[in-house]
């Protein structure tokens, strides 16, 4: 007899399990609301802007924590394919090479952009790093276009060479920041979120 694969199950934790008696898509969700209760990033009313929102925990979150009078727009290479709060829309596109309407639905003004993007990793942590490093700095500069003087990012990044540099690309675009690795993340992963606090408006 056959026996059944269970490869599946094999990256499964209490934050998986979580996930699933909450009614999250994924862990992830549990990294978002840990960054929230450290920064209080996310405020009633916000419109936010969610970068590589697939599968949709994290816009789930956010929507949930803006509430009715909020707005929360999620993008990503794949559909999200979850139920989503009335505050909440996603739309399917490439950041890096958006279409129309992927434009419009990026358009600012925002109170805060997330991005928990990350590249398909290769297994060569370098090149990894530098995928992410791109993505990292690609959040960045939409952010300085749609974030609204004294807005936030938080940003994923892996840690790698560029690290220094994206930190310091964020320290001179806003006022304060933080460095964050939540517990919930997987200990064998290398990434770390920036938040960037308090956009300064341009000179």
């Amino acid at each position: 007899m056959k026996r059944r694969s269970s490869k599946k199950n094999l990256w499964a934790d209490h934050y998986t399990r979580k996930a699933q008696k909450d009614n999250y898509p994924a862990r992830s969700v549990y990294k978002l609301q840990e960054i929230q209760k450290k920064t209080d990033v996310l405020r009633k009313g916000d419109r936010v802007l969610d970068l590589g929102c697939a599968p949709g925990s994290w816009t789930i979150y956010a929507a949930e924590t803006v509430g009715p009078g909020g707005k929360v727009v999620g993008v990503d290479l794949n559909p999200v394919e979850v139920s989503l709060p009335a505050n909440a829309r996603t739309i399917t596109g490439d950041l890096l090479e958006p279409d129309a309407d992927v434009r419009e639905a990026m358009a600012g003004p925002c109170d805060v952009v997330l991005s928990d993007m990350a590249p398909a990793t290769t297994g060569n942590k370098n090149v990894d790093a530098v995928r992410s490093f791109v993505l990292a700095e690609s959040a960045l500069e939409l952010a300085k276009t749609v974030l609204r003087p004294g807005g936030a990012l938080v940003c994923k990044i892996f840690q790698g060479p560029d690290f220094e540099e994206f930190l310091n690309r964020i320290k001179a675009g806003f006022d304060r920041h933080k460095i964050y690795k939540p517990q919930s993340s997987r200990k064998a992963s290398r990434e770390i979120f920036i938040i960037g606090m308090g956009k300064k408006e341009e000179e």
